[in-house]
């Protein structure tokens, strides 16, 4: 499991974990959004541009 701590958000990612390949994004304790990696697109939940942009973000550091 990789656990991100960024911007006040806490992003989620188990490796070997099922497809498509995505992240949890928590902020406060509260679930925000579990995102779509290979998709761009959110599986369950919304995300702001905010967590968009630190998605992207983190992809191109090649952190998630």
């Amino acid at each position: 499991m990789a656990k991100i701590r960024r911007g006040g958000y806490v992003l989620l990612t188990w490796k070997g974990d099922h497809t498509p390949s995505h992240v949890h994004v928590y902020r406060y304790g509260k679930f925000i959004v579990k995102w779509d990696l290979e998709n761009g697109q959110a599986i369950r939940g919304n995300a702001s541009q905010k967590v968009r942009e630190l998605i992207a973000e983190l992809q191109a550091e090649g952190q998630i």
